[in-house]
């Protein structure tokens, strides 16, 4: 499976068709045509967040349209849009039971409370069902319409999600080459690390013996301090997470979980060695501008990470 990004758009069009003849067919339609836009839009979002605005009255397809994406996708925040296009020729016929039993109640509450007042049509034809399209189409011809083209609208998407993910995998292997040659300058100042520990113990303990230093002793104080300040460890790790991190990319899928949480131990292992070499001079400064490049490095691709499925 190819790494995707969660930022993506599609929309497909399509046709409610219903034989001709239909009780509901619009006299100007002979094939009682309606017409239909879906699309889908996702951003990133730590899960999988689906929000539909949907025709009133498709609940079971609201129903089956989630179940499929929670199939499909992964994480995300995607917006699903159902809109009914009906042509202009099309003609409407009143609903009257609801119309009629709001009139009832309108007149019974007005001679209740002695209120001279009458319905207003404009108010009364905007209630929900007032008005019925007599092109308007039964849940299930939309249901089997729409569903017959979400799928294509998900190639869409993902074809545009994919592309995108390629795009960040690309700069996410160059961030990780400049990630392994900071680690390899780290490295190759790490002698001048340890020599700097030495020889500032050695002046440390001299002021304080007044230049009486046995070198044995100050020899063993030094393999003890520059011991827990070697930097070796830090760097191996760091390594073996940037290979970590370039294998899950080879693989793809849905890895963007992992990778950041690969990032989170690769920051942590640049501020610990940067913990450990700060107040060095000279030779051993190159490895704190190493340090805060692999944070820069990392900070870089933690925010292409968050977009990846």
């Amino acid at each position: 499976m190819p790494i995707r990004s969660m930022t993506g758009f599609a929309q497909v069009r399509g046709e409610i068709q219903r034989p001709d003849g239909s009780p509901t067919a619009a006299p100007a339609q002979s094939n009682g045509r309606l017409a239909f836009a879906l699309s889908l839009k996702s951003v990133n979002h730590r899960f999988l967040d689906l929000h539909f605005r949907l025709p009133s009255g498709t609940d079971s397809l609201e129903m089956q349209l989630r179940r499929l994406l929670k199939e499909k996708m992964g994480r995300g925040h995607v917006e699903i849009s159902l809109s009914l296009e009906r042509a202009t020729s099309e003609t409407f016929s009143i609903n009257r039971d609801i119309i009629g039993g709001y009139i009832a109640a309108f007149r019974a509450a007005a001679a209740e409370f002695s209120i001279a007042a009458a319905p207003d049509l404009n108010a009364v034809l905007r209630i929900p069902g007032a008005l019925d399209s007599a092109n308007e189409s039964a849940d299930g011809d939309i249901e089997a319409a729409v569903m017959a083209k979400v799928g294509e609208a998900l190639d869409r998407l993902n074809q545009m999600r994919e592309e995108e993910g390629r795009g960040i995998a690309r700069e996410l292997r160059d961030r990780m080459a400049h990630l392994a040659e900071a680690s390899k300058s780290v490295q190759q100042h790490r002698r001048a690390v340890l020599q700097n520990y030495s020889e500032r113990l050695q002046s440390r303990l001299q002021e304080l013996l007044g230049g009486a230093v046995d070198k044995e002793r100050v020899l063993q104080e030094a393999a003890l301090l520059v011991d827990r300040s070697d930097i070796q460890e830090e760097i191996v790790r760091l390594e073996n997470h940037v290979q970590h991190f370039l294998g899950l990319l080879e693989q793809g899928g849905e890895i963007g979980k992992k990778l950041d949480f690969l990032l989170q131990e690769m920051n942590r292992e640049a501020n610990t060695l940067l913990s450990k070499t700060s107040g060095l001079a000279g030779e051993a400064l190159k490895i704190t501008e190493a340090g805060l490049a692999m944070k820069a490095e990392i900070e870089k691709s933690r925010e292409q990470v968050q977009n990846l499925e």
